[in-house]
């Protein structure tokens, strides 16, 4: 525990007993006003109740702010870091939806382990030992029925509670991720569901995670109730307790009379503090299985290379050539897809790979872009690397800011010649909509290809360039793209008979198992 997490606690050990005293003070004080003694005798008292009272208030604000920052503290490195570590591999076979979570959500679970655990866990131990040993000196007898009532409220209740509940409150990370992801899927794919029927499919799978989701949360509010239920009864045994003993003792004149209030009302201050120990151990533990899964990002073993600074990259003016020798590879957790593999492009040349579906043509450009890693074989690329994707991703921004994805810092100049260059009649400052909805399927392709020319690449990496296109549309489309690549290595990912007729040179590729459903690779 570093200075400012026990900064926290302390103050949350302060606001707590703050508001103990207040009571407990407060008992006292109005037993001792029945006695008509004089206003003096009570001046103490009076000034302790107003100190305890502002003291509370002022002590929680303080702790929240404490712990609030500690804990975005936290949150911020370790978002930093889990952004390293996905930069410096590449997402590609990793379910959109979970990934998202895991960065977003169990991120978050750092947050929640200081500011709804560690902290109260701790505070509420503290308090709640320093009262019961300030019972136990006002009256050893009654003290020991508050001891004794506080241990089970705040401890057998909660930890039974916990045990109960922890296999759900372990999952609830996860089946939210599987909940995010099935939601996240429907949204990309609604428009083809619905035009093959499928939408019953997908929400039921929405459905049922949901409903997964939604058992444990209830499971775990009826553990958080029941225990509830119970430490109130424990709290009001304590009292009743307290007030037996303490009447006795009064009454045989072990004890002052205006400690009886003391006794009784302290109870209740305590259960103030006990009600929250159920649901700091929930928190505690499912920020627990939270951070475990952000863990597993941290850790998990590189696939492909990840982002390359530019600064120690290869030479912009460097001849580009791919050479993939006996290239075993496939997606992550899968079998492979491609196998013994021999591929070679050389300056100036193109290659259409082409092949039916499910071949391995796609897997083949993530392996020459880095982001797979071949299982057996060697995959050797000289030069910067561009790649041109059918459906590459379009931001609900203008078309000049799509365009310096290429090159973040180009300027306005850059980005209009780069347009005119793809022979693009757009404004730079024109939105393009969610997902490109405000351009046509050709405009799409021409602001990627915009992307590419903004920067110096040696091999281009061309996928399915005029699919879905008309044929004049994808023909002046492909004049474009070799136009713009003369000299380089362009490898072309087709199933354009025309195209392929416009290549050098053809490999085809042999359907050997089934790609498995994941996220095209992506570059810019």
């Amino acid at each position: 525990m570093n200075a400012r997490t026990a900064g926290a606690v302390a103050l949350g050990v302060g606001a707590a007993g703050a508001g103990v005293a207040l009571l407990a003070i407060s008992g006292w004080l109005l037993s001792r006003a029945a006695e008509h003694p004089p206003v003096l005798f009570l001046m103490v008292a009076i000034v302790g109740v107003r100190a305890c009272g502002l003291a509370r208030g002022v002590l929680r604000y303080a702790e929240r702010l404490v712990a609030h920052d500690v804990a975005l503290r936290r949150q911020a490195v370790l978002r930093v870091d889990v952004y390293r570590a996905l930069a410096a591999t590449t997402w590609v076979g990793r379910r959109g939806g979970d990934l998202l979570s895991r960065v977003v959500n169990d991120v978050a679970g750092v947050t929640d382990r200081v500011v709804r655990a560690v902290v109260p866990l701790c505070a509420a131990g503290v308090v709640l030992a320093g009262g019961s040993v300030a019972l136990l000196v006002i009256s050893p007898a009654a003290g020991m029925a508050v001891v004794a009532a506080t241990v089970v409220g705040a401890v057998v209740v909660p930890v039974a509670a916990s045990r109960w509940t922890a296999a759900g409150d372990r999952a609830v990370a996860g089946r939210r991720a599987e909940l995010a992801d099935a939601v996240a899927e429907a949204a990309h794919v609604a428009p083809d569901v619905v035009a093959y029927g499928a939408a019953p499919v997908l929400l039921a799978r929405i459905t049922g995670a949901d409903q997964t989701l939604r058992a444990a949360e209830q499971r775990a509010a009826f553990a958080a109730g029941l225990a509830a239920a119970l430490q109130l009864v424990t709290t009001g045994a304590a009292t009743l307790g307290a007030l037996a003993w303490g009447a006795g003792a009064v009454a045989a004149g072990r004890m002052p009379v205006v400690d009886l209030a003391v006794l009784v009302l302290t109870p209740l201050a305590l259960h103030e503090l006990v009600s929250g120990v159920p649901g700091a151990l929930q928190a505690l533990t499912r920020s627990r299985a939270a951070l475990e899964r952000v863990g597993a990002v941290l850790t998990a073993p590189r696939v492909g290379f990840g982002d390359v600074d530019a600064r120690i990259g290869p030479p912009a003016d460097v001849a580009g050539r791919v050479e993939l020798d006996g290239v075993s590879v496939g997606w992550p957790g899968g079998p492979d897809v491609v196998t013994r593999l021999d591929l070679s492009v050389q300056p100036g040349e193109r290659v259409a790979l082409v092949g039916p579906s499910g071949s391995g043509k796609t897997t083949v450009a993530a392996a020459v872009l880095g982001l797979l890693q071949p299982r057996t074989g060697t995959v050797r690329v000289q030069g910067r690397v561009g790649y041109l994707a059918q459906d590459a991703y379009l931001f609900d921004t203008t078309v000049a800011e799509n365009v310096r994805l290429g090159r973040p810092h180009a300027d306005d100049e850059e980005v209009v010649q780069a347009l005119r260059r793809v022979r693009l009649d757009l404004a730079p400052d024109r939105l393009v909509g969610e997902h490109g909805a405000k351009v046509s399927g050709g405009e799409a392709r021409r602001i990627a290809l915009a992307r590419l020319r903004l920067e110096t690449y040696a091999v281009v990496v061309v996928d399915e360039p005029t699919e879905h296109l008309d044929r004049r549309t994808g023909d002046a489309l492909i004049d474009d793209v070799f136009a713009l690549t003369v000299g380089k290595a362009v490898l072309v990912i087709t199933h354009d008979p025309a195209l392929v007729a416009r290549c050098d040179r053809t490999v085809t590729l042999q359907a050997v198992s089934r790609e498995p459903v994941g996220p095209a690779p992506r570059k810019y």
